[in-house]
C-alpha cells in the first residue's frame, strides 16, 4: 500500500482512481463495508482504490482539547487499511487552509484536478467542505458536470445497531470490550514502541513494558487483563495499567503491560496490546506494599480471567 503525504507530493501517475472520503477511525464493520464496496468497484474499472483520510482529526482541529478519544493511532489505521487491501492512502494534512475550502472547491481541487477520480464510493452520512454543505446530492449534481460517479453506501447495521465509531468509544468508555469488539470486527487494541521508564515495576518485582503514547487521549482508564502481541514471535497475556500513577503523584498518561512469565528486554520494539477484561479503577495506595499486594491480586485475577475462557492457544485471543 503506497502512502501519500499531503496533497503536494501527488504526482501525475496517482491520477485516475476509484476513492473514498473519510477519517475511518477505528475502521471499524461499517468502514469496512465501504472498503469492500470501494476495493470490487476498483477492480471493475482496472484502476487503484484509494482512501482519503486527514490528520489531525478535524475534530482535533476545530476542538483542541475537547476532541473525542481515538479508536486508532494514525500508523494503526494505516495497517487495518493496508490488511483490508487498499492500494493507496492520501493523507490530507487538517489546517485552516483545507478547513477553509468550500465543498466545491474541493470537488474541483482534491478530487478532479489533483486525483482524476472516476468514482466516489460514501457513507450515507457524509458531509464535507467547509459548514459541511457538500453531501451525495452536490457530489452527484457535480460529477455529471465533471465526469465521476458516486456510489452511496448505507449505514452498517449489527442486530438492529448502527455501527459507528462513536457507539465503539462509548463501548470502550464502559469497557464493554466484546461488544467493542463485535463492532470493530477484532479486539480493541494500542500499539506504541517499548520505551524506558523509571524501572519502578521491575523494582517492584513486576517489570512492565511501557508504551510510548506519543500524547495520544485514548478512550479508557484503569487496570485491565491483555494479551501482547511483537515482543516475540508468541501472543503473551498480562496485565496492563492505563493511567497516570497516581501512587508516585505523575501526570503524564503511561500505558504499561507485565507480561506473564516473560524476561525478555524488549525496548525498542513496536508491540500491540489488545483489552479483554477491566480490572478495577486506577488507585491511589497508602504504601508500596499496598501497592505490590494489588498487583499480585491483578495478576491472580487476569490469570483467572484467562483461564475460564480457555483458550486452545495464545494467538486464538
Amino acid at each position: 500500500m503506497e502512502l501519500i503525504r499531503y496533497s503536494y507530493n501527488l504526482k501525475s501517475h496517482h491520477r485516475g482512481c476509484v476513492a473514498t472520503i473519510g477519517n475511518y477511525d477505528g475502521v471499524h464493520l461499517g468502514h469496512q463495508a465501504v472498503l469492500r464496496q470501494l476495493k470490487r468497484q476498483a477492480e471493475m474499472m482496472d484502476l487503484p482504490a484509494l482512501v482519503i483520510t486527514f490528520e489531525p482529526h478535524p475534530q482535533e482541529f476545530f476542538k483542541s482539547g475537547g476532541a473525542p478519544a481515538r479508536i486508532t493511532s494514525f500508523r494503526e489505521k494505516l495497517e487495518i487499511l493496508k490488511q483490508q487491501d487498499i492500494d493507496r492512502v492520501l493523507c490530507l494534512r487538517f489546517q485552516q487552509t483545507v478547513a477553509d475550502l468550500s465543498a466545491e472547491q474541493f470537488i474541483r481541487q482534491i478530487l478532479v484536478n489533483d486525483l482524476g477520480i472516476k468514482r466516489l464510493i460514501i457513507g450515507d452520512d457524509f458531509k464535507f467542505g467547509k459548514g459541511r454543505r457538500g453531501d451525495f446530492r452536490m457530489l452527484q449534481e457535480y460529477g455529471k458536470e465533471l465526469d465521476f460517479d458516486v456510489i452511496l453506501t448505507e449505514t452498517h447495521m449489527l442486530d438492529g445497531d448502527r455501527v459507528s465509531s462513536s457507539i465503539i468509544r462509548e463501548r470502550l468508555n464502559s469497557s464493554r470490550f466484546e461488544e467493542a469488539q463485535l463492532l470493530l470486527g477484532r479486539y480493541f487494541s494500542i500499539s506504541g514502541r517499548v520505551v524506558h521508564g523509571a524501572k519502578r515495576g521491575r523494582e517492584l518485582g513486576f517489570p512492565t513494558a511501557n508504551i510510548d503514547l506519543n500524547k495520544r487521549f485514548v478512550p479508557l482508564r484503569g487496570v485491565f487483563a491483555v494479551s501482547v502481541k511483537g515482543a516475540d514471535e508468541s501472543t503473551h497475556l498480562g496485565v496492563a495499567n492505563l493511567g497516570t500513577r497516581p501512587v508516585f503523584d505523575e501526570k503524564k498518561l503511561l500505558l504499561e503491560a507485565h507480561l506473564f512469565d516473560f524476561d525478555k528486554m524488549i525496548y525498542g520494539k513496536h508491540i500491540s496490546v489488545e483489552f479483554f477484561k477491566r480490572l478495577r479503577d486506577e488507585q491511589k495506595f497508602s504504601s508500596i506494599d499496598e501497592l505490590v499486594g494489588q498487583i499480585a491480586t491483578d495478576i491472580k485475577a487476569a490469570r483467572d480471567f484467562f483461564a475460564g475462557i480457555n483458550p486452545q492457544s495464545n494467538d486464538q485471543l
